[in-house]
C-alpha cells in the first residue's frame, strides 16, 4: 500500500471551504511515493459530485479506502453536513482533530512528512476551541516552544519572527531572545533541509526606515542591532537590520538565501504577491516536515470548479524535497 520511505499525510481542512475542492483536484493525478488524506470519505464523495468529478471513494480488496490515487483515512468523520462556502462551528472538532491525528502519525514515524489544506480559525475559535493557527497548534503537540513560519517559492524564502499577532502586540513580543531562537533555526534549517551550507540572512528591522538611528523607534538600538552582532560573532553571515521598504530590493535579495521579517504583514504581502498560488508554507524548527498551501479558505470558490490546487502541489512537492534531504 504505501512506502514507507515517503509517505504524505495530508488534512484537508475547512470542510466547507477549497481543501475538498483541490483534494479533488489532485487526487487523479500521479505523486511521488504515498499520500494519505485524513478525511470524511463522506465529503468528498459529496464534493466529487457537487463538483461533477467521477471520483469517488473505493474500497479495495485489502479493504483499504482509495479516492484516485489517494489513500483515505477515515477514522474522523464529519458531525454536521457541509454545504460549500458556508461554516459551521460543529465541525470544527472534526477539523482540529484531523491535524492532530497527522502530527502524531508523523512523530510516530507512520508517515514521513504532513501536508495541510486551509483552516478557517475564526470558526474553530467560536466552537471553543483555542486555535491560533497551523503552525502554534502543531509545534504545541511537538513540544517546540518556538516554531519558526517560513513562506517559499523558487526565488525567495521569508521568515517570520512573529507570527498571528495582532499588530499592537507586536514590539512587546519581540526580544534578543526571540530573535536569536528564530535565526538559528532558520540557519539550521536552511543548512539540514535545504542544503544551504552557509545561509544569507537578511534581517528586517521593526519600524519605518530600521528607527532612522532612534528617531522613529529604538528597537534596532536597544535590542535587535545588538542580537545580530552577537550571532554574526557565532558565524552566522547576517546583513541588517535594513528598512523593510527596502529590504526586498532585487540588488539585496541577489545576496540572501532568506529574508527574516519582524512580523506576518511585513514579509508575506511581498512574498504573496510575488508568487500567490506558487509558494509553500513551511514550519521550521520541528522535529516533522510540515508544508502548507500559501492561502485560505476562498469561502466564496468553494463548490465553484474555480479554485486552484497549485500550492497544495507545490506544498506536496517541497514536502517530498524536505523528506529526500533530512539529514
Amino acid at each position: 500500500m504505501n512506502d514507507p520511505a515517503n509517505h504524505l499525510v495530508l488534512t484537508v481542512g475547512e470542510p466547507a471551504g477549497i481543501g475538498p475542492d483541490i483534494v479533488i483536484d489532485i487526487a487523479d493525478q500521479q505523486h511521488n511515493g504515498t499520500i494519505t488524506a485524513l478525511v470524511d470519505p463522506a465529503l468528498m464523495d459529496q464534493r466529487a459530485q457537487h463538483l461533477g468529478s467521477g471520483l469517488r471513494c473505493e474500497k479495495m480488496t485489502d479493504g483499504v479506502l482509495k479516492f484516485g490515487q489517494l489513500f483515505i483515512d477515515a477514522r474522523h468523520s464529519i458531525v454536521s453536513p457541509v454545504r460549500p462556502g458556508i461554516l459551521d462551528a460543529r465541525n470544527a472538532q472534526y477539523v482540529f482533530d484531523c491535524i492532530k491525528t497527522a502530527v502524531t502519525g508523523c512523530l510516530s514515524g507512520q508517515y514521513t512528512a504532513m501536508v495541510t489544506a486551509p483552516v478557517h480559525k475564526g470558526i474553530i475559535n467560536e466552537a471553543g476551541i483555542a486555535f491560533s493557527g497551523h503552525t502554534e497548534l502543531i509545534a504545541q503537540l511537538c513540544a517546540v516552544d518556538k516554531p519558526v513560519m517560513m513562506l517559499a517559492n523558487r526565488d525567495l524564502r521569508v521568515a517570520l519572527v512573529t507570527t498571528h499577532l495582532p499588530l499592537s502586540e507586536v514590539p512587546a513580543a519581540i526580544n534578543c531572545d526571540v530573535i536569536r531562537d528564530v535565526i538559528s533555526i532558520v540557519h539550521h534549517d536552511l543548512q539540514s533541509r535545504f542544503g544551504v551550507k552557509s545561509p544569507r540572512i537578511l534581517v528586517c528591522g521593526l519600524n519605518p526606515h530600521a528607527g532612522e538611528d532612534g528617531h522613529l523607534g529604538r528597537e534596532e538600538i536597544d535590542m535587535i542591532i545588538p542580537c545580530l552582532n552577537t550571532l554574526a560573532g557565532q558565524g552566522i553571515r547576517l546583513t541588517g537590520p535594513v528598512p523593510a521598504d527596502t529590504a526586498f530590493a532585487p540588488h539585496l535579495l541577489e545576496q540572501a538565501d532568506v529574508v527574516v521579517a519582524m512580523y506576518h504583514d511585513q514579509g508575506l504581502p511581498v512574498i504573496k504577491a510575488q508568487g500567490f498560488g506558487k509558494t509553500v508554507n513551511i514550519t521550521l524548527g520541528l522535529p516533522v516536515i510540515r508544508t502548507s498551501v500559501d492561502h485560505g479558505t476562498a469561502l466564496n470558490l468553494a463548490g465553484t470548479g474555480k479554485a486552484s490546487a497549485e500550492s497544495l502541489l507545490a506544498a506536496i512537492e517541497q514536502a517530498n524535497k524536505l523528506n529526500k534531504g533530512r539529514s
